[in-house]
């Protein structure tokens, strides 16, 4: 099986999404644990684990656009979902650590994408 540069580039961020989504829990579990307060430092672990998430749906979704390269829906999934999880998990971190409540406003944005993405990528199974 050939992979284009697409399927590679989506596959490679998704590697390097799970390299970070680790590196940043064991920060938040070592480096922060000293210095945010209890419940910001769970804020924190939420963008870890919804950067853990939606790793593996961008992996699973870009074996989904090899098999069906053809589907518009699809290729426009997966940037929703890059898309999503850079503003909702980014928006989680900054705000924990810049201690700026005021982000907290956009990840909301993230999540909504997110959705969007994951639909889309049904109808794009279902449809295409």
């Amino acid at each position: 099986m050939i992979i284009d540069n697409k399927a590679k580039n989506f596959l490679s961020l998704a590697t390097l999404f799970m390299a970070t989504a680790i590196m940043l829990g064991a920060f938040g579990a070592h480096g922060l644990k000293k210095i945010l307060e209890p419940e910001m430092l769970k804020i924190f672990h939420t963008g870890v684990e919804y950067q853990f998430y939606n790793t593996f749906g961008l992996f699973f979704a870009t074996l989904i656009y090899i098999l069906k390269k053809e589907s518009k829906k699809i290729k426009v999934s997966l940037y929703l979902i890059v898309i999503g999880t850079l503003i909702f998990s980014v928006s989680l971190y900054l705000l924990t650590i810049l201690n700026m409540p005021v982000l907290g406003a956009i990840t909301p944005i993230g999540g909504t994408l997110q959705i969007i993405a994951y639909l889309l990528l049904c109808f794009g199974i279902l449809k295409d």
